[in-house]
């Protein structure tokens, strides 16, 4: 019973999410580009199927993917090995944003423009390798990017002296950077951080926040999804500057 109700509020909290959205374009559509609306029933099905799909993602989240990160970190935690837990941090932030498809799409399309504008050899395989050096690019800097939150949680660290030196450190090696990789490194700090990376890595900061003592989950807990935001146009910039 309780499961049925659950999937009912999230059934209606997915309508509510999406209902915005389909307010703002058929506002549109009516009123101010004056046409009628195209493919009536593929927008309904489309917007069913859209529906469906947010509401099991927050299932499988509520679910499967943040027990399982904060029953992790608890498990490292109480285990005391700082090593292992650094390694599990790196290879969670790696393995998440290697998967991301935000990621794979951006790095694909970076690939084909860089390709077509004579950047990169002319050809798949070359733009196949540069598509997935920018991936790999991109995914150990989220690795290195939860390390470092992990250890500031250990550590105690305050977020915001770990924030300032980042973005000064951005702002600093942008006018170095090539202008062709600089709106692809500002982009990847974005799509890194979507589907899969910010449930696990959210459920290994408060549960890593919950299992030490002396440490709010609050405000030891959160943060990491910054890191990991912020990392990659750093990374992402120097390969362009090494490639």
């Amino acid at each position: 019973m309780f499961r049925n109700n659950r999937l009912f509020r999230l059934i209606i909290s997915s309508c509510l999410d999406l209902a915005p959205i389909l307010l703002v374009v058929l506002a549109f559509q009516l009123l101010v580009i004056r046409q009628p609306i195209p493919n009536v029933a593929e927008l309904i099905a489309g917007s069913l199927l859209v529906v469906l799909g947010l509401t099991f993602f927050m299932l499988g989240l509520e679910q499967s993917l943040f027990p399982v990160g904060e029953s992790m970190a608890n498990a490292f935690a109480r285990k005391g090995s700082v090593f292992w837990l650094l390694v599990f941090a790196f290879c969670l932030g790696f393995g998440t944003t290697i998967a991301e498809p935000a990621l794979i799409a951006i790095t694909t399309k970076a690939a084909d423009i860089a390709s077509g504008a004579h950047l990169i050899e002319a050809g798949d395989e070359a733009a196949q390798r540069y598509a997935l050096g920018l991936r790999l690019t991109v995914a150990t800097s989220v690795g290195f990017a939860i390390v470092v939150g992990v250890l500031r949680i250990l550590m105690g660290w305050p977020l915001h002296f770990f924030i300032l030196i980042g973005y000064v450190a951005v702002i600093a090696m942008t006018p170095f950077a090539p202008k062709e990789i600089i709106g692809i490194a500002y982009d990847s700090g974005g799509v890194t951080t979507s589907t899969i990376t910010v449930p696990l890595v959210t459920a290994l900061g408060i549960g890593l926040a919950n299992s030490i003592k002396g440490r709010n989950p609050i405000t030891d807990g959160f943060g990491l999804i910054a890191f990991a935001s912020l990392t990659p146009m750093i990374f992402v910039m120097a390969f362009g500057m090494l490639a």
